[in-house]
């Protein structure tokens, strides 16, 4: 049996361009798992392993890798930066137990990393804090403590110094033990020796060793006790406080280095040993019903315990589709079958695969703690649970935030148009933050995603990957129409044609309804002037109406239709002469009710930094905005407000340019409320000349 104690599963997150991927990499060589390092600006990263990543030098999915590090088996997940994929980080933190947030020296807490941090927060994951790139020109690791401190609201503890500044950036002294780590420039990271700290730094580095030891020693009474008396703790006991509030989450261990001159990882590696947490150390996963209500039970890290394992992610690569999965408790095994409580089937377990980034290695079985792919799994999606038939369970699942961009896309011919429909499956598999849907009014195909580059990857993909070519066009407003004043009328239906005719008369009202109510029927008949075995034929000319109003041909919602009388002939009516009525009474009458072209207004959250607020909130009215609510917390400002759709088209790029890149935006459907005149007037005219260019 693995002993759980010796398993670190960790992610490595940051804002983009922070050194993330180059850290991995740094991490593999230095684990042995590689022997060329490869860089980002070259292409040749193990982690980025798709077309776009090495094109555009940034990670695009997050990657999963097994290394050993001192005898510790670390399960390392490499996540993108870009705040179109922040999805893939959130699925990450999920299913990891401590995580490596990376910092540039220069760049400080951008962002991004701000997001992710955020994350990690609600995610409630352990970390430590890697300030890399302190050989970059304006790399500032003392400024980067204060912004972590500032902008994140975090509190960290300082574990190592840099010897040196920007070019002259040598090393880093080790604060626990009191040696300098200083590397040659051969570039190699085993050519190290360790030495006393220079005479310049000694002062300094008493300093920040006594308000490391001040920060951590309450962890324990008894530690803090004797440390008041004056008795500084031994090393073993400040790692045994520091593990304690790290896994508390009460402070970050944080260590610095320059990975692309590979100096300084390797005491990152011994703090993920030292202070973040083992499977067994963190709060065990809450089980769920299947309305998603919380049954009190849990699912504990044993391998002894029945299977409970949570698809976390699922890639479709060329040996076919690969569910990841994070074991939480119990054993899986080649030839074993398990259950989905999602979909309530059973699926049998064929490979079990170790991933290397895109390579892979073959297992027997896996147990709780492990990360691992299998093959072959057909009807699983992202946040499904599997789990031992005989002791079913279901684990919280995972919530992903709704996409804010939409694209229209046509495939260019025919033999396209059945690939695509194969390709968009594959990747609505792969990544639930990525929709598509088909606009009832256009026939057109519409992707949404969580931002432009999100979606201009996704059209990418399809033409590469999948081969389909595709025209991209602009997403259309789903505007409606409704009516804003009661109409009383009448209309008579009669068509003779030898034998017997046609006849149907109906007295009717049409009013408005409320908001959000769609259509109403209803019949205030009395006395049988119109039988009742033809209500329902006229309620069903006037629903098969609804579909095309007469301002511009969008669907009518919210009004009602009252039958109040009528007339018939016994030989010549019949169930389609009033349905027929129906029809043409609503043509007849609707133009005479006030038509009213009606907009989609969304629920829109945005998140700003302080100083930025009065911009934004400005951009928002300025875009017919309602604004809501705001609420201050430690990194910044959410408003919340009801705003257009029409109006929001390119929100992303403008809120981006207005905060320095550090907003963020998130908005669902709300409600319909009538349009402006002027907005009205320019959609009925746009339409118009659209259906005379057809």
């Amino acid at each position: 049996m693995t002993d759980l104690s010796l398993y670190r599963n960790i992610g490595i997150f940051a804002h983009v361009d922070a050194g993330k991927t180059t850290t991995t990499e740094r991490i593999l060589k230095l684990t042995g798992k590689i022997h060329k390092i490869g860089e980002v600006h070259d292409g040749e990263t193990t982690t980025d392993f798709m077309d776009q990543e090495r094109e555009r030098g940034i990670t695009i999915q997050s990657a999963a890798t097994t290394c050993f590090w001192k005898d510790y088996r670390f399960n390392i997940i490499d996540t993108p930066g870009h705040v179109d994929f922040t999805i893939e980080v959130y699925r990450s933190l999920k299913v990891l137990d401590g995580g490596i947030g990376v910092f540039c020296g220069s760049g400080g807490v951008e962002p991004q990393s701000e997001t992710n941090w955020r994350y990690a927060n609600d995610s409630e994951v352990a970390r430590v804090i890697y300030i890399n790139k302190l050989d970059r020109i304006g790399a500032d690791f003392y400024r980067v403590i204060k912004q972590v401190e500032e902008v994140l609201g975090a509190v960290p503890v300082v574990m190592t110094l840099p010897i040196g500044t920007e070019d002259q950036f040598v090393g880093v002294v080790d604060l626990l033990t009191e040696k300098a780590w200083i590397w040659d420039n051969s570039g190699d990271p085993m050519n190290y020796h360790i030495d006393d700290i220079p005479a310049d730094m000694v002062a300094d580095a008493k300093k920040w060793r006594e308000k490391m030891i001040d920060q951590v020693s309450d962890q324990f009474d008894d530690v803090m006790e004797k440390y008041l008396e004056g008795e500084e703790p031994d090393i073993d006991t400040i790692k045994r406080c520091i593990r304690k509030g790290t896994i508390n989450l009460d402070f970050f261990p944080t260590f610095c280095g320059s990975s692309f001159k590979n100096k300084g990882v390797q005491l990152v590696l011994d703090g993920v040993i030292d202070y973040l947490p083992s499977p067994t150390d963190v709060k065990p996963q809450p089980e769920v019903d299947l309305e998603g209500n919380a049954t009190g039970n849990f699912a504990i890290v044993d391998a002894n315990k029945p299977l409970r394992a949570l698809a976390f992610k699922i890639m479709d690569d060329r040996y076919g589709a690969l569910t990841f999965l994070r074991i939480y408790s119990g054993k899986l095994e080649k030839g074993t079958n398990v259950l989905n409580t999602f979909t309530g089937k059973t699926e049998r377990i064929g490979r079990i695969v170790e991933m290397h980034a895109d390579s892979r290695n073959e297992l027997d079985s896996a147990q709780a703690g492990d990360i691992v792919a299998v093959l072959g799994m057909k009807n699983i999606q992202t946040g499904h649970t599997l789990c031992d038939p005989k002791f079913p369970a279901t684990l919280e699942p995972m919530v992903f935030p709704d996409p804010v961009i939409s694209l229209a896309i046509s495939p260019k011919d025919k033999a396209a148009s059945e690939k695509m429909g194969i390709a968009l499956g594959k990747m609505i598999q792969e990544d639930p933050s990525f929709h598509v849907e088909t606009d009832e009014d256009s026939g057109e195909t519409i992707l949404k995603g969580m931002g432009e580059l999100h979606l201009d990857i996704k059209v990418d993909i399809l033409r590469r990957t999948h081969g389909v070519d595709v025209i991209v066009g602009k997403p259309q407003v789903a505007y409606r129409e409704t009516i804003t004043k009661s109409v009383e009328d009448e209309y008579t239906h009669k068509k003779q044609s030898g034998g017997s005719g046609q006849y149907g008369k109906i007295n009717y009202r049409i009013e408005p309804g409320e908001p959000g109510s769609g259509f109403v029927f209803e019949s205030a008949v009395t006395g049988g002037n119109v039988p009742r075995e033809y209500w329902p034929a006229v309620e069903k000319g006037f629903k098969s109406m609804l579909g095309k109003g007469v301002l511009a041909g969008f669907p009518c919602l919210d009004f009602k239709v009252v039958l109040t009388d009528g007339g018939f002939h016994a030989v010549d009516s019949s169930a389609i002469a009033f349905e027929i009525a129906a029809k043409a009474a609503f043509r007849q009458s609707i133009p005479k009710a006030g038509p009213q072209l009606i907009e989609p207004i969304m629920k829109v959250d945005t998140f700003t930094p302080d100083s930025h607020v009065g911009d934004v909130i400005g951009d928002l009215n300025r875009r017919r905005g309602m604004i809501k609510s705001q609420d201050a917390g430690i990194t910044g400002v959410r408003i919340k407000s009801d705003v257009p759709l029409s109006e929001m088209f390119g929100y992303i790029g403008d809120l981006r340019t207005m905060t320095s890149g550090r907003g963020q935006f998130s908005m669902e459907f709300s409600h319909y409320m009538p349009c402006p005149k002027n907005v009205a007037d320019e959609v009925i005219k746009e339409v118009t000349e659209r259906n005379k260019a057809k």
